[in-house]
């Protein structure tokens, strides 16, 4: 064999021989693999299908939006509205920190204070970045491909009659939660149970299935409130008219159903918007007419005749002898605009006598006089459920002295709220019953209780009718066609050492219409400046302009109708 020959015949086996050690290679490199892939399919499944789970799923929130509340008639005095709420995972984040800029700018915060808020939570896995943006607002942000930013549908609440409602609406928190009014009264009842699902995430975040329910929301439910929208606005416009035209202070007006005990309007000045949060402040947002308290003055009048009618001691046609006008009291006297001599109940009424009012009270005994009051719901909450309800001050009898007992038959150091004034007034316009007050829609009038006798209602409603007509205090409270049963007050406003004489709380109370009254209003008018601060001038035009567009929105017929010439009538059958 020649040295060539040999030479070639080497060469093939050390290339057979190194293929056969690459074939030897890659058949053990195969044999691993696939002892490998058997290694982890197998036996080492269930650790890494519970690797990739923590690294890819994760159990979101489902937003369960809040009830919505209506008025009587189902329009909107709340609801609530989806948005979204941009959140990040620092960990995830921090590597595309240099994009972080950007995504400031879109949700309008600082780039340096975002950077920081980020850095500084390296140890959580959750981070709101901005609360409650539109849809299409969050769209713009996933839009940017960051890591670890999502968004979590949330929802938010809106107050279609803003500040014409805010004081009984109140509002809520930025997680939808009650804080003021109605909406923290029943927040039990409007809350929803947020849900929770299984998801499945890509590597920045994205969710991209949805891999099971684990629970489903519960959405809250609807309140129907008592209000009458559109009565509401009435009483809102009316009574800011009268702020503006008397610099007032404040005022509020109340508006029940006598029939029902239900509230149809309630409304304060000077109010605030609880879609915009700017305007939050306790000062603003108080309802006024069910926290605040008040000495009432000669609206309490009705209940002191009432007491006495109760008594026995006294009739309707009972007369006071009022003579020199003025009457003492221990170390006060007491006094009247002028000497009015021997009148009738009604005429106290009528002419708001202080000292005829006085002489009856005094008459009583304080237990009768108490417990005619308490009777009336005054000196305890009324069944409103409103948050931060005041119960209004009546002193136990066991602590009067005979001046305390005169002075609070002209309404003086007793206390009431606008709504508990606007409760007793029910309690003469429906018989006597007294009725527990309802913020909620009624399917049927609630029980009441037989509190004063049929006959001595009735008697206070008539004599409450001569005050609204001419020779009384309140006429300026008369609606045409209808009959209307009233009081006027006036009360000096305590002040530092004792009660100021330059600042005064306008009031009328009063139900119409008085044959059969449906509805009982309640207008007080806190320190009204000017020439005027009488209730008879400031507070009974009020009363007038909000009854008498309350009474032909319900389509209440007339009770006064003015009597027609019979000569005309026939005139008119005969064309």
């Amino acid at each position: 064999m020649t040295r060539g020959a040999e030479t070639k015949q080497q060469a093939a086996r050390r290339f057979a021989g190194r293929l056969t050690l690459v074939g030897v290679f890659f058949s053990l490199l195969a044999a691993s693999l696939v002892a490998r892939a058997v290694h982890l399919q197998v036996f080492n499944k269930d650790f890494l299908n519970q690797q990739a789970d923590t690294r890819h799923l994760r159990t979101e929130r489902i937003s369960a939006h809040r009830g919505t509340i209506t008025d009587r008639n189902g329009e909107p005095l709340a609801i609530s509205t989806p948005v979204d709420s941009i959140w990040a995972n620092p960990k995830e984040l921090a590597p595309a920190v240099d994009r972080v800029p950007k995504l400031a700018r879109l949700l309008g915060i600082d780039p340096q204070q975002l950077i920081r808020r980020v850095t500084r939570s390296m140890d959580k896995e959750f981070l709101y970045l901005k609360r409650h943006l539109s849809p299409e607002q969050a769209q713009l942000v996933l839009d940017l491909d960051l890591p670890g930013v999502n968004v979590q549908r949330e929802y938010r609440r809106y107050y279609p009659a803003g500040e014409v409602t805010g004081h009984l609406i109140g509002f809520t928190n930025i997680d939808d939660a009650g804080q003021e009014g109605l909406e923290l009264a029943f927040n039990h009842w409007l809350a929803g149970e947020s849900g929770a699902k299984r998801v499945l995430k890509d590597r920045l975040g994205r969710s991209v299935e949805n891999v099971e329910s684990i629970r489903p929301p519960h959405h809250g439910k609807d309140l129907q409130t008592s209000i009458d929208l559109r009565i509401q606005y009435l009483a809102y416009r009316t009574l800011k008219a009268a702020i503006r035209q008397h610099n007032a202070e404040s005022g509020s007006i109340v508006i029940l159903d006598v029939k029902t005990g239900e509230v149809l309007a309630i409304v304060n000045q000077p109010t605030y918007n609880p879609n915009d949060r700017s305007q939050f402040s306790a000062e603003r947002y108080r309802n006024r007419a069910i926290t605040d308290i008040f000495e009432p003055g000669s609206s309490i009048k009705p209940l002191v005749v009432a007491a006495a009618l109760e008594s026995g001691e006294f009739r309707p046609s009972s007369i006071v002898d009022t003579a020199p006008g003025s009457v003492v009291v221990g170390p006060k006297t007491i006094e009247d605009s002028r000497n009015l001599g021997r009148i009738s109940l009604t005429t106290i009424l009528a002419r708001s006598s202080n000292v005829g009012v006085t002489k009856l009270a005094m008459t009583l005994e304080p237990d009768q006089l108490w417990n005619t009051m308490t009777r009336f719901g005054l000196g305890t909450l009324t069944s409103s459920g409103f948050p931060g309800e005041s119960a209004g001050l009546l002193t136990h009898f066991n602590h009067w002295r005979p001046i305390s007992q005169a002075t609070l038959a002209y309404g003086y150091g007793i206390s009431v709220t606008p709504l508990q004034l606007a409760q007793a007034y029910s309690v003469l316009g429906s018989e006597g019953v007294f009725r527990p007050i309802s913020l909620v829609a009624l399917d049927a009038p609630a029980d009441g209780e037989q509190v004063l006798a049929a006959d001595s209602a009735s008697a206070v409603r008539r004599m409450l009718e001569e005050v609204v007509r001419p020779g009384g205090t309140g006429t300026k409270a008369a609606v045409t066609g209808y009959r209307i049963a009233g009081k006027t007050g006036t009360a000096w406003k305590f002040a530092a050492g004792g009660y100021s004489e330059d600042k005064y709380i306008s009031i009328f109370a009063g139900l119409a219409p008085a044959s059969d009254p449906r509805l009982a209003a309640v207008v007080v008018i806190d320190e009204p400046t000017g020439e005027l601060y009488y209730g008879s001038d400031v507070a009974a035009p009020v009363f007038s302009d909000v009854v008498s567009e309350s009474l032909r929105l319900l389509a209440i017929p007339p009770d006064a109708m003015p009597a027609r010439d019979p000569g005309s009538i026939m005139q008119a059958m005969s064309q």
